[in-house]
């Protein structure tokens, strides 16, 4: 019977098949941060576990952290606590930490691939609901709960029933000013937030951007090939030597097969895409930039959710997007914190400069991404057009550290969900690429990228 690419991998971390129940599953690397850990560690104080796998275990601090000032005592009290209570239970249980300070510090899912932690084949998990990110890397990677994060910390295990498996293709090339990210909010406007519930997504086509979690997806991925091979290869924890050629003849076993089945499968065309942006309350929401906001009679779900979640964003039926003011515009977090974003804002920001009237968050996924930013004089273009380049974390994805935006205000975000409050109580979020948030941050208002393309 030919395999999928999932099935490969998560046939081989089977180490026990429950009759009508889940699978013991081993987790081959855990990322943990500040947030859902500190209780799972309380959890294996009070029963005298240990942590089974330290070297398996990676920490680093991102979600309540400040963006500016990281030098400083963090001031807010919930947030310090829980920054040293990471810092204390890594110290204690032998786990590698990158805390504020440290040069490998930056957001979980950044920091993880940057430094050859992330590899192809591999089983990933963190309390973390965009862990799918390193599916990227032809691994299995999905978010856990806080006690689920408890039981990895002591046997490195996890009973998880295996998904179904669903492929998305997207055939052709993507047209002028389409990123993987538009790609992304495409797929979701059509198949909807829940299009994935109970499945694990295999891409194939065109490289995304791994947003399946905003599609009710439990993880994605993407088969492994030399564009991978060559960002792994060097970094610093990623295999070497002989090492590295047996971890290489096996990656490239990770496809999958000619004649393997999926539960379900969706086939797209890039040139049906343009520059996305959200225009409601989740990922679901959205539409080319060209277009107008869809009436509640021509898509599937409820009328009356359909006008409060209007009614929340200060929208309305057919209106266009184009023309409509912007007070913040966010780049960063785990979907679009990485250089390749970076490069797509300035290459538009360049030679401009920022609207007055918006308030730009230019934040980097980690501080190795901050130094390339500054090698490669991004920096300079960023500081020449009027923005400030702040400090690596989450940020504005959430609003959990002091970055949230003001009731009321409109972002154009780079980040992966727009649900009420989702970036402060009552803001209101407009989900878009990197292209899209720049030209909004020179031009004050939503704009089409192409347009300095």
């Amino acid at each position: 019977m030919a395999n999928t690419l999932f099935d490969k991998v998560w046939d081989a971390h089977v180490i026990r098949k429950i009759e009508d129940g889940p699978d013991v599953f081993f987790i081959d690397r855990h990322f943990i941060h500040e947030v859902t850990s500190p209780v799972a560690f309380l959890g294996l104080e009070s029963r005298g576990l240990k942590v089974m796998f330290p070297k398996n275990t990676f920490a680093t601090a991102d979600h309540n952290t400040p963006t500016i000032n990281q030098h400083l005592p963090v001031a807010d009290p919930l947030s310090a606590n829980q920054l040293q209570a990471l810092e204390s239970n890594s110290a204690k249980y032998g786990i590698s930490h990158w805390g504020l300070g440290n040069p490998k510090n930056g957001i979980v899912h950044v920091v993880g691939p940057e430094n050859g932690i992330t590899l192809p084949g591999m089983t990933i998990v963190c309390g973390d609901s965009h862990t799918s990110t390193h599916g990227a890397f032809g691994a299995i990677a999905f978010g856990i709960g806080t006690s689920e994060v408890e039981m990895v910390l002591s046997s490195q295990c996890i009973m998880q029933p295996k998904p179904k498996s669903m492929r998305i293709n997207v055939n052709g090339k993507l047209s002028k000013a389409v990123t993987p990210k538009d790609v992304t909010l495409y797929i979701i406007a059509q198949l909807t937030t829940a299009g994935a519930t109970g499945y694990f997504v295999e891409y194939a086509g065109e490289v995304f951007e791994n947003m399946s979690i905003e599609m009710g997806a439990r993880g994605g991925m993407i088969a492994p090939d030399e564009t991978t091979f060559n960002y792994i290869k060097g970094r610093e924890l990623a295999p070497k030597g002989e090492a590295w050629d047996k971890s290489l003849a096996y990656w490239k076993t990770l496809k999958t097969e000619a004649n393997a089945t999926f539960d379900k499968e969706y086939t797209f065309d890039a040139a049906d895409i343009e520059p996305m942006i959200t225009y409601g309350t989740n990922p679901g929401m959205g539409m080319g930039i060209s277009k107008h906001i869809p009436k509640a009679t021509d898509l599937k779900g409820g009328v009356a959710t359909y006008a409060k979640s209007l009614a929340y964003m200060g929208f309305e039926e057919e209106e266009a997007m184009i023309g409509k003011k912007v007070d913040y515009v966010f780049i960063g977090s785990c979907t679009n914190g990485r250089i390749e974003d970076f490069r797509a804002f300035a290459s538009i920001v360049k030679g401009r400069k920022k609207a007055d009237n918006v308030t730009a968050w230019i934040v980097p996924g980690s501080h190795i991404v901050e130094a390339q930013i500054k090698e490669e004089g991004i920096l300079d273009i960023l500081t020449e057009a009027g923005f400030i380049l702040r400090q690596p974390g989450c940020s504005a994805c959430l609003a959990m550290n002091d970055d949230k935006i003001p009731a009321g205000k409109y972002a154009v975000s780079t980040s992966n969900r727009n649900f009420e409050g989702r970036q402060g109580p009552g803001s209101r979020t407009l989900l878009a690429s990197p292209l899209m948030a720049a030209a909004a941050a020179v031009t004050g208002v939503v704009t089409d990228p192409r347009e300095f393309l």
